[in-house]
């Protein structure tokens, strides 16, 4: 069947105490469940509207004030490299906009990154959200287009081996453009690429070191998809079986069912289901809130929704849709979920707790025990 490698998801989010004291919680955590990778996933902003952000409905919000306030990552992963115990293990970011930042910069910030870590970088790349770039002035127009262009001109800068560069691109268009730095033992960071649709699973399979979604709906459609990435790998004479299979793992945890199924009740965890595409809503035998053919979190703009809108989608969201957004059980649950995804082609599992979502801030933080359990265990499968 083949090992399962895990990722360590670290939250850089700003506290009200010091905010180094949550990053030392992610090492802490990344160390003590053996972890094969560290993360870091760059937003500008959360995925939850102002009216959800209360500690009423997340405890954690007494000490994170507002899901809102997220540290750049790569300045966060820096500060992970500087810290030796990390120099074993893969940065990663997970994953990061291609057209919110300009190609060569990121091409800069994953090679310094690469060569700083001992272990070395691996860039997540995505098309981004709107979210993160209609509200800022960015173009948001054509974001497929753009970011397969990004990743060519990313590949074309580290191929130049530091000559000028010309490249024609309606998006990154290089005149006499230089890059010098080189690789590491003869290596640039991996590229993994957060795919779903079924250009960008063609993207994937054409450009990419990895195969990282951030969500698919059940292990058989994983490896539908996965076939999909593999098949295009080959039609551009690449080796399909050298791109990592890996996936997002976001998690819901405790010890015991009671313990899992009361979070569910959470209003900001239920906005979860807001997220989902109207194709998912069908699934569910519902119609998505927000209209026929809302393509769900990518599209959307939470900081732009009125509050009776917000309680409306939250009302209609259906339960089974809640659970399915994210991964949840015991450790002995998790670990048995993830051997079924390791069955249909899961290689690498990226993890991140939701636990910070429950309403008691103390249960959210104790929950994180099985969360580690389960990591751990994860990587003996």
């Amino acid at each position: 069947m083949g090992s399962v490698k895990v990722g360590y998801m670290v939250l850089p989010g700003y506290t009200r105490y010091h905010s180094a004291m949550l990053l030392h919680s992610g090492r802490t955590s990344a160390v003590a469940c053996g972890a094969d990778s560290v993360w870091v996933p760059d937003h500008l902003n959360g995925w939850f509207p102002p009216s959800l952000q209360s500690p009423a409905y997340a405890g954690a919000l007494k000490v994170m004030p507002h899901t809102d306030a997220i540290y750049e990552p790569w300045t966060v992963l820096g500060n992970l490299a500087a810290r030796m115990r990390f120099r074993s293990r893969p940065l990663g970011i997970g994953v990061t906009d291609a057209g919110r930042r300009n190609p060569a910069v990121t091409a800069q910030a994953a090679a310094t990154l690469h060569h700083l870590n001992r272990a070395g970088a691996i860039l997540g790349l995505g098309p981004g959200e709107r979210e993160g770039n209609e509200p800022y002035g960015v173009d948001w127009s054509q974001p497929v287009s753009r970011f397969e262009e990004a990743v060519a001109t990313i590949r074309a800068l580290w191929d130049s081996g530091g000559a000028p560069i010309r490249r024609e691109s309606p998006f990154f268009p290089l005149r006499d453009a230089t890059f010098a730095i080189p690789p590491k033992k003869g290596r640039f960071p991996e590229i993994w690429i957060g795919a779903h649709g079924p250009r960008m699973l063609r993207i994937t399979g054409r450009y990419a070191d990895g195969w990282f979604p951030a969500f698919t709906s059940s292990p058989p459609e994983y490896a539908r998809q996965l076939a999909t990435v593999k098949a295009s790998a080959s039609d551009h004479g690449r080796d399909p079986d050298s791109i990592t299979a890996a996936m997002w793992f976001p998690c819901i945890t405790g010890r015991n069912r009671d313990e899992i199924d009361e979070t569910f009740d959470s209003p900001i965890l239920r906005w979860l289901a807001v997220l989902a595409p109207d194709w998912m809503w069908r699934q569910y035998g519902s119609q998505h809130p927000l209209g026929e053919g809302f393509t769900g979190g990518q599209d959307i703009i939470p900081q732009a929704i009125d509050e009776a809108t917000v309680a409306r989608c939250v009302r209609a969201a259906p339960p089974a849709l809640v659970r399915a957004m994210v991964h949840h059980g015991t450790a002995d649950e998790l670990v048995d979920q993830v051997a079924e995804w390791r069955d249909h082609g899961v290689r690498h599992v990226v993890a991140s707790t939701y636990n910070v979502l429950r309403p008691n801030m103390i249960r959210g933080f104790t929950s994180d025990t099985s969360f580690l359990q389960a990591l751990r265990r994860i990587r003996r499968l």
